[in-house]
């Protein structure tokens, strides 16, 4: 059993927009299988600092608030980090489904048989999964990861990974399920955005993000200048021939 009086991540007590259409509450575990150079959660990526622990909250104060503020919630997002590789993951599910709140995933779309497993169980199925496509599937395995990871040039390996994910998702039902993207100028590019835009449903939805050039785990890329509006709603048009739910969050 894990310790629930462990620091564990971040708690965000009320939200109205990592879980759209709900009031929900938020928890972004620690630990990912990924290494994003534009990623800004990087005490919840990296080994966490002292600034960073004291800011972290336990499970068991999550679980308290959940309680506390039952009347209010309809939901809670479970994010991170990447949430399917933390070992809370379940105990949150758990919890939030015995109280009747609705369950939203974020997850990087790389694991998709601890996703399956999760899908099969009726007391772990999310009610909402969200997957960050970062890229071109071809280019996770040299810049989305450290040059010491596992799998680390094995582009057929991101490659099958992500083309799992599609599927299981795509087996859901339309409205419980989205994709997301962050408009990172040189990852993503129109090149990168028909590859990706080839491999989703037609019909599903497709949300397009700004990039922050601040606080980045690759410091090179807060150097570089995110697209201006007219930019990245050109991407989006040109994302929308591929995949008509694509749109400008």
């Amino acid at each position: 059993m894990p310790d629930l009086n462990k620091k564990a991540g971040v708690l965000r007590k009320t939200t109205l927009v990592d879980y759209p259409g709900h009031v929900a509450c938020a928890f972004f575990l620690s630990g990912c299988n990924l290494k994003c150079p534009y990623c800004y959660n990087t005490g919840l990526v990296l080994s966490p600092t002292q600034e960073d622990l004291d800011s972290f909250s336990t499970i068991q104060e999550l679980f308290n608030l959940m309680e506390k503020r039952s009347a209010v919630l309809q939901g809670i997002a479970v994010s991170g980090g990447e949430p399917l590789i933390n070992s809370y993951t379940p105990l949150i599910i758990e919890k939030a489904k015995s109280m009747g709140l609705h369950v939203k995933i974020d997850t990087n779309g790389i694991n998709p048989e601890i996703l399956e497993q999760f899908m099969k169980d009726e007391t772990l199925r999310p009610d909402f999964v969200a997957m960050d496509f970062k890229t071109s599937p071809e280019r996770y395995a040299t810049e989305m990861i450290g040059e010491n990871y596992l799998h680390f040039g094995d582009t057929a390996f991101f490659e099958e990974k992500i083309r799992q994910t599609i599927s299981i998702l795509s087996a859901m039902p339309k409205d419980s399920f989205e994709f997301r993207t962050v408009l990172v100028p040189h990852l993503v590019e129109e090149a990168d955005i028909k590859t990706m835009g080839q491999l989703l449903p037609k019909d599903s939805s497709w949300q397009f993000a700004h990039f922050r050039n601040e606080n980045c785990i690759d410091p090179r890329y807060n150097q570089i200048t995110p697209y201006n509006i007219t930019q990245e709603e050109a991407l989006v048009e040109y994302a929308k021939t591929f995949v008509s739910g694509a749109n400008l969050r």
